[in-house]
């Protein structure tokens, strides 16, 4: 039951907000008495820390999947890219906003361990399009990997970014693309370039 919990909020957090999402919400979606969420969960501040850690975990374990697959390093990105924003429904409520504000400490510790796996991620990311030749020989990868890191943060900042202007999916597309062109070589541009035009058939 717990994990059926974790699973629901963590679903309805995503769609309607941190702070929107009541206990009473989430009995009353799941046809369970609040009792038995307390059962599990001692206030709304304890299934919010979890249900970001399941959430966390789970993007976390699909990006592996998709990592042990050694696909070409460019198309590796994209299909990261389309996962993560598949399971985080294009961020259409602002959750992390809602999570920033009301609670800071969650959000700073999720986002540390977002941190760390998105480092080595991108690094490994780098080398390997290095070695394969379609990045470009002079990049600081330390650099690279923490300027992604940034980027990925701040598109998600309405107040930078606002909803009316730019869709969750067209920022991270754009963004992509203008990371991948930053660092790749003329064979990396092709290989790119390929994959837009597939996509868009």
């Amino acid at each position: 039951m717990k994990e059926k919990i974790l699973e629901t909020a963590a679903n309805l957090f995503i769609d309607l907000g941190f702070k929107s999402v009541t206990m009473d919400d989430l009995a009353n979606h799941m046809g369970i008495s609040k009792k038995t969420i307390y059962t599990h969960f001692a206030n709304k501040t304890k299934l919010v820390e979890e249900s970001t850690l399941y959430l966390f975990n789970y993007i976390s374990n699909g990006i592996n999947n998709i990592r042990a697959l050694e696909k070409d390093p460019i198309e590796e990105l994209v299909e990261i890219k389309k996962f993560v924003m598949q399971h985080l429904k294009n961020d259409k409520s602002s959750p992390q906003y809602q999570l920033q504000k009301y609670y800071p400490k969650i959000y700073m510790d999720i986002r540390q361990k977002q941190y760390n796996v998105m480092e080595e991620c991108v690094i490994q990311n780098l080398k390997r399009g290095l070695k394969k030749g379609i990045y470009r020989e002079n990049l600081n990868i330390d650099f690279i990997a923490r300027i992604y890191f940034s980027g990925i943060i701040n598109i998600k900042d309405e107040d930078l970014f606002p909803a009316n202007l730019f869709s969750k999916t067209a920022l991270m597309d754009d963004y992509l693309e203008y990371h991948i062109r930053g660092i790749s070589t003329s064979a990396g541009e092709k290989k790119l370039n390929s994959i837009i035009n597939s996509n868009q058939n």
